[in-house]
């Protein structure tokens, strides 16, 4: 390898050093706005939010799917209700209900 500190000027040594020194000062700068607080206050809500709306997008998926298949479950291709398996629900429902109401009017009474 080939020594080139003797083949440089004065004027190419110091405007190598001035270049370095920018260089230098560039890195410190970024380095400290990287572990400023603020920085890394920000970058961890980014994460956080990032995480959530990754959580919140996956459980829509699947209250979408769930809605989807129970929907299936009383409406058929076409769209026309499958009352074979909507009035036993209904009636199980109303029968649900009105024994609570009974249970609550003994309650009070």
């Amino acid at each position: 390898m080939a020594d080139t500190a003797d083949t440089r000027t004065p004027a190419e040594i110091e405007a190598d050093i001035r270049r370095r020194r920018e260089v230098l000062a560039e890195t410190l700068d970024e380095i400290g706005v990287r572990v400023h607080p603020k920085t890394i206050v920000a970058d961890a809500k980014a994460k956080v939010t990032s995480h959530v709306d990754h959580t919140l997008g996956r459980a829509y998926v699947q209250v979408n799917r769930v809605v989807s298949d129970v929907r299936a479950q009383f409406v058929d291709g076409d769209g026309a209700p499958r009352l074979e398996r909507i009035v036993p629900v209904a009636l199980v429902a109303v029968g649900v209900v009105g024994l609570l109401a009974l249970g609550a009017r003994r309650r009070r009474g």
